[in-house]
């Protein structure tokens, strides 16, 4: 009689997790989720915030759970009330009728999304007109088209430059979504150029510095590792633009949203493994994913070398800030 065989043992899926640097929350996300936890903690619940205060589910249910209320409409916040704008700003409709209802407001807008606000109205009292790249529907392209009742055109593509109609192409800025893919940005810019030569940029690009230095790393990244994992919301624009990325380099990337949307079939046949975290995505959620690697394998999970981010950006006055923004150091890695 044969003995029955033993079956081989099979091979850990995940084997090498590189970790991205830098990942996750920037700057600016960090500011405005303690905004809500100020004012929370200043005012008591609830609290109101216009819009998801940051595109990252764990962290809306999180301040949920702590008392914030998310709205789109101010007909929802009932008189009297703190109300809070996300980081991706808001129109000046909005601020007016935010005045109008008497709410106490306290803006969490990312100042480099409020840098790209005043240089709208400061252009546009020139006489200027505007082209802006980025993605319909977004919240911070409504805000930032918001700016102006008119004379602001919106692009997402090269094929949108074509259809633009200006009064005078001489009077003429162009502005950017401060999430976009740089490399995206870089080519509608080109075309951009190339049918408004005297076109006035911005002195410094307006996709932030997180958003540059995440698309870096991934860009060093992506060549060392067989599938790249992002950890971000759906509706993060930085964290969609990083997948994207990656693949572009070639490399498979999935997004998730938590650690049990991981699946085991991505791994198959690819056991070095990159992951990275959107901005608005916080470091909690990068360590339970790789907690989670490890139960699928992983033996070892090392970080990158990258850039060092120190940007801070102070608080509205009323909530432990002065009020008066200081200079923005601006940090960016090379690829």
């Amino acid at each position: 009689m044969t003995p029955p065989t033993t079956p081989a043992p099979v091979p850990h899926q995940v084997q090498d997790v590189l970790l991205a640097e830098p990942r996750g929350f920037c700057a600016g996300v960090d500011r405005a989720i303690e905004i809500v936890e100020r004012a929370l903690a200043q005012f008591g619940a609830p609290i109101y915030v216009r819009h998801e205060i940051v595109h990252n589910t764990y962290v809306v249910n999180d301040l949920k759970a702590k008392g914030a209320i998310f709205i789109e409409e101010l007909a929802d916040v009932p008189p009297g009330a703190t109300l809070i704008f996300s980081a991706h700003g808001v129109s000046q409709e909005v601020r007016r009728e935010a005045d109008r209802r008497g709410f106490q407001v306290y803006d969490a807008t990312c100042p480099l999304v409020t840098k790209v606000h005043i240089e709208v109205a400061k252009l546009r009292r020139e006489g200027f007109e505007f082209i802006m790249i980025g993605h319909k529907g977004h919240p911070e392209v409504e805000g930032t088209m918001g700016q102006l009742s008119e004379g602001i055109y919106l692009v997402e593509d090269e094929a949108d430059v074509q259809r633009v109609q200006v009064s005078d192409p001489t009077k003429l800025a162009v502005v950017t979504q401060t999430t976009l893919s740089v490399d995206d940005a870089a080519a509608i810019m080109a075309a951009i150029k190339a049918r408004f030569p005297q076109i006035r940029q911005p002195k410094q690009q307006d996709i932030c510095y997180a958003t540059q230095n995440r698309q870096d790393a991934i860009k060093v990244m992506a060549p060392q590792v067989d599938v790249v994992i992002v950890v971000g919301s759906p509706t993060s624009s930085n964290s969609n633009r990083l997948r994207e990325l990656a693949e572009r380099l070639g490399t498979p990337a999935y997004m998730v949203d938590c650690p049990e949307d991981l699946r085991e079939s991505w791994f198959e046949g690819r056991p070095r493994v990159g992951l990275t975290a959107g901005a608005s995505a916080p470091d909690v959620l990068v360590q339970q994913v790789i907690q989670q690697l490890k139960q699928l394998g992983a033996l070892s999970v090392r970080r990158m070398q990258g850039v060092e981010e120190h940007v801070r950006f102070p608080l509205p006055k009323g909530l432990g800030g002065t009020g008066l923004d200081r200079p923005l150091p601006t940090e960016r890695s090379a690829p």
